[in-house]
């Protein structure tokens, strides 16, 4: 087991479970005999998993969120292929944002639908006693988004509610599958090959250029954002052309993947982008494929030497690039996320069948 996976299990959380913010008042206590948002929502999710529960084992797949139909097709396009290649397990899907999960109830986008947070699901698959229970986590990176993950399954297993039988949880099997990054240099490896068998026909035309989410380095957790620099070096293995950038990392926003591509002799040409994240939703749609444009006669970076409001379609075209958009669309002109791939959804499963037993029992720093 390499280092960063042994930071992941005895790492101490650093942030805490999100609680919705903005669906009501009265989110924390029960007022005037009415039901608390937080008690609505676990009697929801209660019923859910009692109406379903078909096995004495669980799959929980947790994804950040979205607010597109796209992602939702591809969420459930997962769940689905889980559940054939899971038979003797009952799955269930959750959203760790807050932020995602509220405006899914609102209908932001699409029709609404609701989502729940790992810990009402944990609670709930306590209450019926599945006697094994994995929680596959499907972000990229073992980042911010994946210490919700963690804590969630911490506090499951420490009975946080106070209200779960302490002879079940001791006997329980607890398993975590791990990132579609987490280790180095095996799952990055793994995940270069897949991405270059879909993407190789482009990177022999020009310059393939992922676009993933990143941490700001107040919220590395794990230090993980340095699977993106190794993802590079590794596809770059394959083909010189490929380049791997962030949303949010330090020192690897567009403005700096565009320095690396000069520095190799890039200045012009075609560029086909990519998103590097489980689903395209705000981020592949606006950040990357958008028609935001701040350029008025030349750029102005921020202090970390980003270029905001613009988008990497129109800040490339800028920097006098011919941008090309069938990398990162399909023959209807969509966005397509990393789990509209089946090679990369395989890596995804690969890591549920080999999830690891964790023992978070009793202690909220495991060894």
């Amino acid at each position: 087991m390499k280092k960063i996976k042994f930071l992941m299990m005895a790492a101490v959380a650093l942030l805490t479970a999100s609680t919705f913010v903005a669906c009501g008042d009265d989110d924390d206590d029960s007022k005037g005999g009415q039901l608390s948002n937080m008690e609505r929502y676990q009697q929801e999710v209660d019923a859910t998993v009692k109406s379903q529960k078909k096995n004495d084992k669980a799959i929980l797949v947790v994804a950040f969120g979205s607010t597109w139909q796209q992602a939702y097709d591809a969420f459930d396009l997962t769940v689905e292929e889980y559940k054939k290649e899971f038979p003797g397990y009952d799955v269930y899907l959750s959203f760790s944002s807050a932020i995602c999960i509220n405006r899914a109830m609102a209908g932001e986008h699409v029709k609404p639908r609701n989502f729940y947070e790992p810990k009402y699901w944990l609670e709930a698959f306590g209450r019926v006693q599945y006697k094994e229970i994995i929680v596959q986590s499907m972000q990229v990176i073992p980042g911010e988004e994946y210490t919700r993950v963690i804590n969630a399954m911490k506090d499951f297993a420490n009975n946080s509610n106070g209200d779960l039988d302490d002879k079940y949880l001791s006997t329980m099997t607890l398993k975590l599958g791990y990132p579609l990054m987490a280790e180095y240099p095996s799952d990055v490896n793994k995940l270069a090959k897949a991405l270059n068998d879909n993407f190789s026909s482009y990177a022999q035309k020009g310059a393939l250029l992922f676009m993933g989410h990143g941490n700001p380095d107040t919220y590395d957790t794990y230090k993980a954002n340095v699977r993106y620099t190794q993802l590079e070096t590794a596809l770059k293995a394959y083909n010189s052309n490929y380049y791997v950038g962030t949303v949010d990392m330090k020192e690897n926003f567009k403005t700096h993947v565009h320095q690396r591509m000069a520095n190799d002799g890039i200045t012009s040409g075609k560029v086909y982008c990519a998103p590097l994240m489980s689903i395209a939703g705000d981020h592949a749609h606006n950040d990357m494929a958008g028609d935001d444009d701040a350029w008025d006669n030349g750029f102005e970076t921020n202090d970390e030497g980003e270029v905001e409001d613009t988008s990497w379609k129109m800040y490339f075209k800028h920097m006098g690039y011919t941008i090309e958009d069938d990398s990162y669309t399909d023959d209807k002109g969509i966005v397509k996320g990393l789990l509209e791939f089946a090679n990369v959804r395989a890596l995804y499963k690969a890591h549920t069948k080999n999830a690891e037993t964790v023992d978070y029992y009793h202690s909220k720093n495991p060894e």
